[in-house]
């Protein structure tokens, strides 16, 4: 608690926040209670990136624009334009970044967290059609449950409208492609919307040109994506919306034989009702079926020749969940929600391995199954005229079943493993005070404990990346997060400023440790070759992570907005009996420093220019801190005119000044890279 009080009187005397154009906070927020309440009496640091802040970011990729947002970032420093997808796990504050997301993400209520990984393929999510992103770092799990561990950021989509059509076609260097549509249609006294996204790219060469060698090409991908919204009204108080959606992706991975692919189909249905007064309830209920597949090589030194180390060719997972949640609002501005849910989850990889004489001789299939269950309660309520309260709590049963693995060499078996039925419970309690101290000046403070399953990819999948080998451990143990908050908001007309300081204390997060450098034999992983690394994953007993979020939002005249934030997050870990030479080390992949400003310009009434530099601090490849990630300084531009009250013109610079992005680094000196220039050029039609 003396970090906290330390931060917060320096989070007084600042008065600086998270907020950042393009950042507003909306009316209405629905991520942190699970239903619509005021951003003013949320005691959680929440954000709200609007979808038209969205559409106007000079990034590529959904993910991309989201950087706009300090706290929030990837498992690795590239997005999702040609990032493997199993390097897309969300991390916010930097709150243990792996491949795995310790963050819920969630489109319009239904999870995107990958059903076997636990990753978010970003492609698959629409742009043109977003209200919205909300995100709530350090908070939700009370409403949510598993994998809320780090916080929650919620994609929430445009209302099927009969009177709203909109087009978007962009292209421009690097071969880079992208057209959406939406179109709504009147069907009775309801609405259909239909939705349509295709993206490709011919990339580049994510290898550093003094490394790359003849079989080095550039990384490539190309998704299309579909989907169907029906909204019908059901008399004047409910309202039915189902929605499906199919998505398909493939990309290429820097050589040769390196690709993945990815599909999906999904429908989801949502009933809402407010017939009672004081009174709502929504059920919800989806079904995910996908199917992924991946090849992997180890290159030679000289990078002029690969040798196929895995084909991992089917990995079939499928999610079903429903929900249903209850709002009742009472007297002196009390609201309680309630509900309960549940999310069911198959899934297996199988693959090939071993190359001998040009065929795989080893065959593997591992997997299993995961449900959980939870019920929640929230509770909300005005303690004096100035003085708000919220508290929560949920608990959550999960069982896995089925766990497996099983090895085949020449089509004979040696080795089949079923592993044992498992169980457990985990509480989420949660809860804090908005205090409106003065008319301007706004205090928070908050706390909750969050937990999250490892994946079945974490459980049971051994995997190897060119020389690195990483074994898969049955026995995982549930991460647990404890979490605290002090925060801040001050509004004086056109200047807000805004902040927070925050401790999170995670007991047994998933790591994949490193146990030796090879040339050597390990039991479990086998024969490691010099220059990589053997690998198992492991909890380590307990980590901690201390921060300090600033920020702030001026607009002296209307043509003109400027934003700043800052977060500096300092993580470590404090205990490791699995693997001692961690203790005293920081996450990998989490920078302590990040930095962004910005400036939106409004020249005049039909041209904007949207300026946005980010500055991202030395960050760590590995767990044990001996390869280092530079610090970088990037800068994004974007340019619209409005040529008529429907169609705008957009130019559109990422990384304007070609800056090396390090975004990974292997031991024997091989440094990978970022997204280099990227212009587009192109035009938004709506109506």
């Amino acid at each position: 608690m003396r970090f906290l009080r330390t931060c917060f009187g320096l989070l007084l005397a600042a008065s600086a926040g998270l907020q950042a154009q393009p950042l507003s906070l909306d009316p209405v927020f629905v991520t942190s209670a699970r239903t619509g309440e005021s951003a003013e009496s949320i005691p959680f640091a929440h954000v709200v990136v609007s979808g038209d802040a969205i559409r106007s970011s000079a990034a590529v990729t959904l993910d991309g624009a989201l950087r706009g947002v300090a706290g929030f970032s990837l498992f690795r420093r590239t997005d999702s334009l040609v990032a493997n997808p199993t390097a897309q796990g969300v991390s916010l504050r930097g709150i243990g970044p792996s491949g795995a997301s310790r963050s819920l993400v969630l489109l319009d209520g239904v999870p995107l967290n990958d059903p076997f990984g636990g990753w978010v393929t970003w492609s698959k999510v629409p742009v043109d059609s977003l209200a919205a992103v909300e995100i709530v770092p350090g908070g939700g799990a009370s409403a949510w449950g598993n994998a809320a561990l780090g916080g929650v950021v919620q994609l929430l989509s445009e209302q099927p409208s009969p009177a709203r059509a909109r087009w978007s076609v962009f292209g421009g260097s690097l071969g880079t492609y992208k057209a959406e549509a939406q179109l709504n249609q009147a069907a009775g006294s309801g609405a259909v919307q239909l939705l349509a996204r295709s993206t490709s790219t011919d990339g580049f060469s994510t290898v550093a040109p003094e490394r790359r060698g003849s079989i080095d090409v550039p990384a490539t991908s190309e998704s299309r994506w579909a989907a169907v919204r029906w909204r019908q009204p059901v008399g004047t108080t409910r309202a039915l919306t189902v929605a499906a959606r199919s998505f398909e992706e493939s990309r290429g991975n820097g050589t040769p034989y390196q690709a993945n692919s990815t599909r999906e189909q999904a429908l989801s249905a949502e009933f809402t009702s407010t017939a009672t007064p004081g009174f709502a309830w929504s059920a919800q209920g989806y079904v995910q079926n996908q199917a992924f597949a991946s090849t992997f090589s180890a290159v030679n030194a000289t990078r002029t020749a690969e040798t196929p180390s895995s084909d991992q060719f089917d990995v079939p997972a499928t999610a079903a969940g429903a929900a249903w949640t209850a709002t009742w609002s009472g007297e002196a501005d009390a609201k309680t929600t309630a509900g309960i849910d549940g999310r069911w989850v198959h899934g297996e990889t199988r693959e090939a391995s071993a190359l001998v004489a040009g065929a795989f001789t080893r065959q593997r299939s591992a997997g299993g199954r995961q449900a959980n269950a939870g019920v929640f309660v929230l509770h909300s309520r005005a303690l004096l005229p100035a003085l708000r309260a919220t508290a929560g709590l949920r608990l959550d049963a999960w069982r896995e079943r089925n766990g497996h693995r099983r090895d085949s060499l020449n089509g004979a078996i040696v080795a089949d493993e079923r592993y044992a039925d498992s169980d457990g419970e985990a509480w989420s309690p949660g809860g804090g005070l908005v205090w409106q101290a003065s008319e301007r000046l706004s205090l928070t403070a908050s706390a909750q404990q969050s937990f999250r399953r490892p994946t079945l990819n974490e459980l049971y999948r051994p995997f190897r990346v060119g020389n690195v080998i990483t074994d898969s451990n049955q026995a995982l143990a549930t991460e647990q997060a404890t979490s605290g908050e002090l925060g801040a908001r001050f509004v004086a007309g056109t200047l807000t400023l805004e902040g927070s300081v925050f401790q999170t204390r995670l007991e047994d997060a998933v790591a994949n440790v490193t146990l030796a450098r090879g040339p050597i034999t390990l039991p479990g992983i086998g024969f490691v070759p010099a220059g990589g690394e053997g690998r198992r994953r492991l909890n380590v007993a307990r980590s901690r992570s201390d921060g300090l979020s600033l920020g702030g939002r001026w607009s002296p005249v209307p043509a003109w907005a400027f934003t700043a934030q800052y977060l500096w997050s300092d993580s470590e870990i404090s205990r490791a009996p699995v693997a001692p030479g961690l203790v005293g080390r920081r996450f990998a992949q989490a920078p302590e420093h990040t930095a962004l400003a910005g400036v939106v310009w409004r020249a005049t009434t039909a041209f904007t220019a949207n300026a946005r530099v980010r500055w991202i601090g030395e960050q760590f490849e590995d767990d044990l801190n001996t390869l280092t990630l530079a610090a970088v300084t990037v800068a994004d531009l974007s340019l619209e005119y409005r040529a008529t009250p429907a169609l705008s013109l957009h130019l559109s610079a990422e990384n304007l000044t070609n800056e090396r992005i390090e975004t990974g680094r292997s031991a024997d000196g091989l440094v990978n890279f970022g997204t280099p220039r990227l212009v587009l050029i192109g035009f938004r039609y709506q109506r």
